[in-house]
């Protein structure tokens, strides 16, 4: 009996603050991955379910395209590459201000079926966008469809209908309420994360992170306790701030973002803890909830 659904995976990626969480958010309406300005906000992979009448869409978040060598860069850059690999359709998706040295080193790696989707095109001129079609139209016989996009201007059903006509005929894999395979402690550590990268400067939050140590509910109450792990003690002082100011300031941003998820009330309490090398250190990121080994 042939199958009249349609289900895949759709890893979403291209360079850090390329839009790739922003965009997922938006197609959701739900504030699930962390979106920065900053680059590399998002460190492991994300799958982000929409369900349509007979087809279903697994998205699959991934972090920026980088090539340091740093342990936990190499993980990223695995998780990107597996993501890739595992998918049965890419969302390329290109700044539309970038080069093309990041797409044409993708095409010259693998040949999956992809859409390229230029971003932020509501930042520059029809001009601009024009060219920047020009200069994609020779690898013309690569990608299925290019489409430039602004989250302001999106046509959802548009770019749904690109993709599933890429997608496999496949039962559906997961329940049609499902739009999430992370866990809450996951969301809960996105979330803490995104209130660091928003709150302090740009060279901090990328040598810090969060570890979630114990969520219980009690009383109708969420409570979340974390630790919040940077790379030395003026870090630490930076994250605390005057007189505790700045530690505040992220608690109460995180926890209304926690509060808006999950509608409900969260008492979060958040310490600062000292780890050198934290990022160099297989038992720490282990412990931080990254499978190292990846990327060995």
């Amino acid at each position: 009996m042939a199958v009249d659904t349609k289900c895949g995976y759709i890893s979403v990626i291209g360079k850090p603050n390329a839009g790739k969480s922003s965009l997922l958010n938006h197609l959701t309406s739900q504030n699930m991955l962390i979106v920065s300005k900053k680059a590399n906000a998002t460190r492991k992979r994300s799958n982000i379910i929409i369900t349509q009448d007979n087809a279903q869409m697994i998205f699959i978040d991934t972090p920026g395209i980088n090539y340091e060598q740093r342990m936990l860069d190499k993980f990223m850059l695995d998780e990107s590459t597996k993501a890739t690999s595992d998918s049965d359709v890419v969302l390329f998706l290109s700044y539309v201000n970038d080069d093309m040295s990041a797409y044409e080193d993708f095409v010259a790696k693998n040949n999956k079926k992809h859409i390229v989707l230029l971003t932020k095109c509501d930042m520059v001129n029809a001009q601009k966008i024009a060219k920047k079609l020009t200069a994609f139209a020779k690898h013309s016989d690569k990608y299925e469809a290019i489409i430039p996009i602004s989250l302001k201007r999106l046509n959802e059903q548009t770019l749904f209908d690109e993709i599933i006509k890429l997608l496999p005929n496949s039962p559906f894999l997961y329940e049609d309420d499902i739009s999430s395979t992370m866990y809450l402690r996951d969301i809960y550590k996105e979330l803490i994360r995104e209130s660091l990268f928003e709150n302090l400067s740009d060279e901090l939050p990328y040598e810090s992170d969060v570890l979630i140590k114990k969520v219980e509910n009690i009383d109708g109450i969420e409570h979340i306790y974390a630790d919040i792990v940077v790379n030395a003690n003026s870090q630490k002082g930076m994250i605390i701030g005057n007189k505790g100011s700045a530690i505040r300031r992220i608690g109460i941003n995180a926890r209304g973002a926690i509060e808006s998820l999950i509608e409900g009330k969260v008492f979060l309490k958040l310490n600062v803890k000292v780890k050198k090398s934290w990022f160099k250190d297989e038992a720490m990121l282990k412990a931080l909830g990254y499978d190292i080994y990846q990327a060995d």
